[in-house]
C-alpha cells in the first residue's frame, strides 16, 4: 500500500513487467548454458567420478567383473616406491617448466616491447613452436638428443667427444623433458606478458623517471606489481600444464629408462594399457587430480593476493 502511495498504480505494474522479463531473460540464458553442462558433465564429472569408483577395484581395465577391494589401491600407492618417483618427475615438470616458460617468457616480453627491428617476425618466430602437436615436438626433439644417429651426438663426435646417453641418463632425461616443454610453450607466456605491459600507462615510467629512478627501480616498482595479473594466469597455467604433461615424456624417453622419467600421467597410461592394472591406474588418476588441484588452487590464491597487495 505505502508503495502505492509513493509510486503510483502505473509505476509498480511497470516494476512487476521489469521484474517478469529479467527473469524470463535469465531462464533463457539458462537453456543456453545447458549444452555445455551437459558436454562437461558427459565428459569430465562423470568419468571423474567413475575413476573414483573404479580406484576402489581390482578391476583389469577388460575383464566384465571386479571385486570391490576398499582402500587397498592407496595403502599399495602409498608403499609404492615407484609412486613417489613420479610425483618427484611430475612436480619437477610442473614446477621447472613453469619457472623457466615465466622468467623466459618475461624476458622475452620486456625485449619485443621495445622498440627494435624485426620485432613482429620474432614474435612470430617464438610463438611459432606453440602450433605445433607436443607429440610432434618430442619426436623432433628426440632426433636431436637421440644416442644413434642424434644431432647432438653426431656434433660431439665431429668435434672429437665421446657419444652421451643423454635421453638413457635418468640424471639429464628430466631436465631434456622441462627444456623441451619450456621451448614449445614459453610463447604463451611471452604474449600474456606483452599484453600486460602493452596495457601499463607510459605515465608511469615518466614521472618515475622525473624522480630519478632507474630502471631496475623502475621494473621493481612498477613494472613487476602492474604484472601481477598476467603473472598470475601464466603461472597457473603453466602449473597444471607441466604437471599433466605426457605427450613429450613419450616421444623422448616412453617414460624410461624403466620408470626414471615417468609422470603420474605416463604411469597411469602404462598401469592401464601395458600393466593392465585399471584399479590401481584410476587410484593414480585420483592422487594426480589432486595434487594438481592443491598446487594450482595454491598458487591461484597465492598470486591473487599478491594483486591485491601491489
Amino acid at each position: 500500500m505505502n508503495e502505492l502511495v509513493r509510486k503510483g498504480p502505473v509505476s509498480v505494474v511497470r516494476d512487476t513487467e521489469k521484474r517478469k522479463k529479467k527473469l524470463k531473460t535469465e531462464s533463457s540464458l539458462w537453456w543456453m548454458y545447458l549444452p555445455g553442462l551437459v558436454i562437461i558433465t558427459v565428459f569430465i564429472i562423470y568419468p571423474f567420478i567413475n575413476g573414483i569408483r573404479l580406484s576402489f577395484t581390482n578391476w583389469n581395465g577388460f575383464s566384465q567383473t571386479y571385486d570391490w577391494i576398499g582402500l587397498q589401491q592407496y595403502k599399495r600407492l602409498l608403499a609404492d616406491p615407484t609412486t613417489w618417483l613420479v610425483i618427484k618427475n611430475t612436480l619437477l615438470y610442473g614446477i621447472g617448466s613453469t619457472i623457466f616458460q615465466n622468467i623466459i617468457g618475461l624476458l622475452y616480453a620486456l625485449l619485443l616491447n621495445q622498440s627494435i627491428k624485426m620485432k613482429a617476425v620474432t614474435r612470430t618466430i617464438v610463438y611459432l613452436p606453440v602450433i605445433i602437436s607436443p607429440i610432434i615436438m618430442g619426436y623432433i626433439w628426440y632426433f636431436f638428443f637421440a644416442y644413434q644417429g642424434g644431432a647432438l651426438n653426431d656434433l660431439l663426435v665431429f668435434l672429437g667427444f665421446e657419444k652421451i646417453n643423454a635421453l638413457g641418463t635418468p640424471e639429464l632425461n628430466s631436465w631434456i623433458i622441462v627444456f623441451v616443454n619450456t621451448y614449445q610453450f614459453v610463447g604463451i607466456a611471452m604474449i600474456i606478458y606483452l599484453a600486460g605491459l602493452q596495457s601499463i600507462s607510459k605515465d608511469y615510467y615518466e614521472a618515475a623517471q622525473l624522480d630519478g629512478a632507474s630502471a631496475l627501480q623502475q621494473f621493481k616498482n612498477i613494472t613487476l606489481p602492474l604484472l601481477m595479473p598476467s603473472i598470475t594466469i601464466n603461472v597457473v597455467l603453466n602449473i597444471i600444464g607441466g604437471l599433466k604433461l605426457f605427450d613429450v615424456i613419450v616421444a623422448l624417453t616412453g617414460g624410461g629408462p624403466g620408470d626414471a622419467s615417468q609422470s603420474m600421467s605416463t604411469f597411469m597410461y602404462d598401469l592401464y594399457f601395458r600393466r593392465q592394472d585399471a584399479g590401481y591406474a584410476a587410484t593414480q588418476g585420483v592422487c594426480m587430480a589432486l595434487i594438481i588441484l592443491v598446487i594450482s588452487l595454491s598458487a591461484l590464491v597465492y598470486f591473487k593476493r599478491k594483486e591485491t597487495e601491489a
